[in-house]
This record gives C-alpha cells, structure tokens and sequence, in this order.
C-alpha cells in the first residue's frame, strides 16, 4: 500500500474538476501517482505526460488559447526546471496558469535529493512575485484551488498552490 494518501489526492481531483480544469500535465512522481491515474481514467480529462516540466507551460498556453482551463503539476523541483517558461511564456504573455506542486524537501522530508529544492522553492515563488497558498489540510482544498483558479484567470498570471506533506503523505 503507498503512503501516498488517496484521501488528499482524491480532495485535489474533485477541487480541479470542480473549477473547470479539463486537462492536466504532468510527470511521474511519488506524490503525484494517485493524481495522475485519476487524470488517466477519468474521460472527461485530458492528461498530457511530459517529458520536463517545462513543457507544461506551452501546454496550458495552447489549452488557454483554445479555452480550456488546465493544471500542471509537478514537483517543486520541477517547477524550478520550468522557470523560462513560467517567465518568458506564461509571465511575459499574461497566460493564467495554475501550478500545483508537490512540496517536497519541507519539513518531515526523508529523502535528502529533495531538500535543497524545498528550502528555496517558497523565495523563488516570491522572486517572481507568483502568488503561492500552502495546502496541508483537507478542509482548504476546495477553496483554495477555487480561489487560486479564480485568481489566475482574473489576473492572467501564474499562481501556485503547494501540496504539503500533511496532505499528500500517510504517514506509517
């Protein structure tokens, strides 16, 4: 059984799909599994697999062209892979983008590969002055991914939400 918890994932999944969301990209990642299989089964979805996270970015701008709301989500690690994009396609060209990122190196992190990107990944949102809300409890979910949607679309700009270990991890 993965630790990962089906409770928060399936909290996120509803909340996405409740605001619209009809298309989704991302990588595999450990966080994420339960996410990306729901995307994967659900025929009302559209999961775009990536090779690097940065091409999410050009496929939620082509899917806001097309007027289709999107998600990406990645790992905080491969939200700092996707920087150019985020900066000189979604930014530069006032694409709404909502980015959901798995926080990981935070703490209770085990796995030392994943620490450095969670201790900067907070100063790096901020550095690109892309609003950012913690979810860590599965009472925030619906409202927040509702209020960060609704601000990416008014403003035309990425927001971010993270996806906190209390959320996202059973612990054993």
């Amino acid at each position: 059984m993965s630790p990962v918890s089906t409770a928060g994932s399936r909290a996120i999944y509803d909340a996405l799909k409740a605001s619209g969301v009809r298309l989704m990209s991302a990588l595999p990642e450990t966080w994420l599994v339960h996410l990306i299989r729901m995307a994967e089964d659900d025929p009302e979805m559209t999961l775009v697999r990536l090779a690097k996270e940065e091409e999410g970015v050009g496929i939620s701008a082509g899917a806001h062209l097309a007027g289709v709301k999107s998600a990406m989500l990645m790992q905080n690690h491969g939200c700092l892979a996707s920087i150019n994009g985020i900066v000189s396609c979604a930014q530069l060209y006032h694409i709404p983008l909502l980015m959901l990122i798995s926080y990981r190196g935070d703490f209770g992190e085990r796995d030392p590969w994943q620490t450095e990107g969670g201790g900067v990944t907070e100063d790096v949102l901020r550095a690109l002055r892309i609003p950012f809300s913690s979810l860590d409890r599965l009472d925030q979910v619906a409202p927040r991914i509702a209020k960060a949607q609704t601000l990416a679309l008014s403003a035309n700009k990425p927001v971010a939400l993270l996806l906190c270990r209390d959320l996202m991890w059973e612990e054993a």
